[in-house]
């Protein structure tokens, strides 16, 4: 009887091992990367861009494109409406007027994310449908600490014309509205993109 355990275990572990070793055979007969030629992707030469923009976050009223969808048990009592979550569709503009030439939306988020500071963490791609950048994306990542007259953010990657893209990013406080938050935010964008 002992023996006939010992054979029924040992061949269990025989099957184990068999399965397996199977099993990292198939793991690494399938490729997970492959390095491509710079020409498969039509890489050529990096190009630096600036862009200059306005950003137009209106909070207040009835044609508000930035709107909070979350908040923490603590927000309403915060300093900092720390937790607060907030939605936006903000227009970007050629100049600082909210009806000067239109060049894209900043999609996305931003979160009071700083129990201290005014600061937001922010999460946005501005998408431009300015003839030239059409149809094309910058992504932006990063802590806004609102209160400071420059800010940075980086560029964390793009789509389109800027394919491959990283940067940066400055923000300065060009009009804020104490009364009901809108504002309007000037961006120097500096970015290198394929």
């Amino acid at each position: 009887m002992a023996n006939n355990l010992f054979l029924t275990n040992s061949t269990a572990a025989t099957t184990f091992i068999v399965v397996l070793f199977s099993l990292l055979l198939a793991g690494k007969s399938q490729t997970f990367s492959t390095n491509l030629p710079r020409t498969a992707l039509r890489l050529g030469k990096q190009k630096l861009t600036h862009l200059h923009f306005f950003f137009h976050d209106v909070v207040g009223g009835p044609n508000a494109t930035a709107i909070r969808v979350a908040a923490a048990s603590i927000t309403n009592t915060s300093t900092t409406g720390f937790g607060a979550v907030i939605m936006m569709d903000n227009l970007l503009t050629v100049g600082p007027e909210p009806n000067s030439t239109r060049v894209g939306r900043a999609q996305g988020m931003y979160a009071s994310a700083d129990l201290n500071d005014m600061s937001f963490m922010m999460v946005q791609n501005y998408v431009f449908d300015e003839e030239r950048y059409n149809g094309s994306t910058l992504s932006i990542l990063g802590r806004n600490p609102i209160m400071l007259p420059v800010r940075e953010l980086p560029v964390v990657g793009g789509s389109g014309v800027f394919r491959f893209a990283r940067g940066y990013t400055e923000a300065r406080t060009y009009f804020l509205n104490a009364t009901n938050g809108d504002a309007i935010v000037e961006y120097n964008v500096y970015v290198i993109h394929y």
